[in-house]
């Protein structure tokens, strides 16, 4: 298996110039959900002067490309192709300077401050490899171009445009994400690695009335102070201290003066959960305690309750996982380790799961080796680490690159190779 991985890495060398502009020209040129055409074609050209069948459009943006290489198992790598209305405050001389226009039609700088831009350039330097070494496997690889991961509603949208009709059905999902870890370090974990995410918005309704007439209304603002208050028991005393869950009220709207007692109040809050129970578990307290406590203030109206956004866990298969570790440790060596739970969301896992086939996600460093164990020598790797969706995110180049390269291939080589 080593020989093998060693035949089909032996090509990095040679490209590794070319994947260093791509990722360069990438990050430059940034684009939102649902709106990667440059990215997308990028991807989609790349892949047919490669040889693969490809097919674009998937969902709007979407890329497959299929490589069939005799009688064997199918793998299918994923990356992620969007960025995030961010300005860019890195410094770099490839920074983004782009602004598009969004959804509410004001100008939003643009930034790829996730590493998506990594994640394209690792996939497509992983399918050259995949081309040049034919001899060295066989079976079936696919490469996948996702759109829209940080809205959430991607790998929906490709499933929605029938991609499990457009590709080979595959024995294996693989993906991967660059983390603020050392760059170099590559880190898989069985089991629950990201939460789910669901963001939620409340409407409480009250009846207005003069500030000083309190006894004509039913305050709207006490009754969403109540909730906030009420909802921080959710994990404190209604989930065992093992089990991790987070609930956030990051925002409440209400009124337009100091006199006035409003109509209605607004609460948004974010929930994260690592499985299924613990999620439905969370989201019925939730509106248990919305409705309980509108009820018990004499709400006129019912709260309206909407989820704004929802990810999936991602819980990656133990088998497969197993597989992949054992594989990075041949190649990686010390630089192979057992990742943490994360409490980032990823939409990822919709797609195996339209398939019904296992999938294993991990993550890359992509931090300066030096300035991570600095911070970590003076504990503060909080405060001088920049993190994804920070303006100042910038992964290193390399080895970056080439870690996501050697890491995606000596996955797909775990089925292929052997």
């Amino acid at each position: 298996m080593t020989d093998r991985n060693a035949a089909v890495l032996s090509g990095l060398a040679g490209i590794r110039s070319d994947l260093e502009d791509l990722y360069r020209d990438l990050h430059r040129h940034p684009e939102l959900g649902l709106r990667e055409y440059r990215t997308a074609k990028k991807a989609s050209d790349a892949l047919r002067e490669l040889g693969y069948e490809v097919t674009d459009g998937i969902g709007g943006t979407g890329v497959i490309g299929v490589l069939a290489n005799g009688d064997g198992p199918t793998v299918m790598a994923r990356a992620d192709m969007d960025a995030l209305p961010v300005r860019e405050q890195t410094g770099l001389p490839y920074a983004s300077t782009v602004t598009l226009t969004g959804p509410d039609g004001t100008e939003q700088p643009v930034m790829h401050a996730c590493g998506h831009d990594v994640h394209v350039t690792a996939l497509l330097g992983c399918a050259q490899l995949m081309t040049r070494a034919k001899d060295a496997w066989r079976g079936t690889f696919v490469a996948l171009f996702q759109p829209s991961e940080e809205n959430g509603d991607g790998a929906q949208a490709m499933i929605d445009d029938g991609l499990t009709a457009r590709a080979p059905r595959p024995d294996v999902v693989l993906a991967q994400h660059v983390l603020p870890y050392p760059a170099g370090y590559v880190g898989t974990r069985p089991g629950s690695f990201l939460s789910a995410a669901d963001s939620l918005r409340v409407t409480v309704h009250g009846r207005g009335a003069h500030g000083s007439m309190p006894q004509a209304a039913v305050d709207p603002v006490v009754m969403a102070a109540m909730i906030v208050v009420r909802l921080q028991t959710i994990v404190s005393r209604e989930l065992a201290a093992i089990t991790p869950a987070v609930v956030t009220v990051g925002s409440i709207h209400a009124g337009t003066g100091p006199n006035v007692i409003p109509d209605s109040a607004v609460i948004e809050l974010n929930v994260r959960t690592y499985d299924d129970a613990t999620r439905s578990q969370v989201l019925k307290a939730i509106e248990r305690i919305v409705r309980t406590e509108s009820e018990a203030s004499g709400s006129p109206k019912a709260p309206e309750i909407e989820r704004t956004a929802a990810f999936p866990p991602t819980v990656n298969d133990e088998e497969t996982t197993r597989r992949v570790a054992e594989a990075f440790a041949a190649h990686f060596g010390d630089d192979a380790h057992t990742i943490d739970l994360q409490t980032a969301s990823e939409d990822m896992s919709e797609i195996p799961q339209a398939f019904g086939v296992p999938f294993t996600y991990w993550g890359i460093g992509g931090i300066d080796a030096e300035l991570y164990a600095e911070a970590a020598k003076k504990g503060t790797i909080a405060q001088d680490v920049p993190v994804n969706h920070s303006p100042a995110f910038a992964p290193v180049v390399q080895p970056t690159l080439d870690t996501g390269v050697s890491a995606m291939t000596v996955a797909a080589l775990a089925w292929l190779g052997s």
